[in-house]
C-alpha cells in the first residue's frame, strides 16, 4: 500500500514539474492532516465522546462480570474440600465456562467498539474529503495531499490547509 502511494506522489512530482514548464503559473499545493482534521472538527468531537460513553459502558459491564466470575471462584474455592469429587469437577468446568464465554465477550465487545469507531472515522473523513475537494476547485489548487502517509517529507506551515478545512467542514452545521 506504501510502496503504491510512493509511486503516486513520485509520479504527482514528476507530473508537477513536466507540467510546470508549460504552466505559466507555479503550482498550487496544499497539505491537509487528515487524521488532526477528523480528530478537531465537530463531528469528530462529538464521535470522540460517542465512544468514549461505549468505552465507559463496556468497562462497567466487564468490571461486573469480573466480579461475577471472582465471586464464583470464591464461592467454589470455599466449597471444594466439601464437594465429592464429579460435583467439584461439574463446578469446575462450568466456571472454565464462564472464564472463556467472558473473553469471547470482552474481545467481541473491543471489536465492536473499534468498528464504530473506524465507521464514524471513515464517515468523517468523506466528509472531510468533499470539503477538501471543493476548496482546491474554488481556490484553484493543483494539489491538495495528506500531510500524515508518508510521502510529504516536509510541508511548511503556510501551505497546510487543515485549520481551513476543519472550520469549512465545521461552517454548515453551525
Amino acid at each position: 500500500m506504501r510502496s503504491k502511494k510512493m509511486v503516486v506522489a513520485i509520479g504527482i512530482f514528476i507530473a508537477l514539474g513536466w507540467l510546470g514548464s508549460a504552466l505559466a503559473n507555479s503550482p498550487k499545493i496544499g497539505f491537509v492532516d487528515i487524521q488532526k482534521a477528523v480528530n478537531e472538527c465537530n463531528s469528530g468531537k462529538e464521535a470522540k465522546k460517542a465512544i468514549v460513553k461505549e468505552v465507559e459502558k463496556f468497562q462497567r459491564q466487564f468490571a461486573d462480570k469480573q466480579k461475577e466470575l471472582q465471586t464464583m471462584k470464591e464461592s467454589l474455592d470455599k466449597q471444594a474440600p466439601m464437594l465429592n469429587p464429579d460435583v467439584r469437577a461439574t463446578k469446575e468446568k462450568d466456571l472454565q465456562n464462564k472464564v472463556r464465554e467472558f473473553q469471547r465477550w470482552q474481545e467481541d465487545t473491543q471489536n465492536e467498539v473499534n468498528q464504530k469507531r473506524m465507521e464514524m472515522e471513515r464517515n468523517i473523513a468523506l466528509g472531510l474529503q468533499k470539503v477538501i475537494q471543493k476548496l482546491g476547485a474554488d481556490e484553484g489548487y493543483t494539489f491538495i495531499m495528506e500531510l500524515n502517509e508518508n510521502i510529504v517529507l516536509f510541508a511548511s506551515k503556510a501551505v497546510d490547509l487543515t485549520d481551513r478545512v476543519i472550520k469549512l467542514h465545521d461552517a454548515p452545521k453551525k
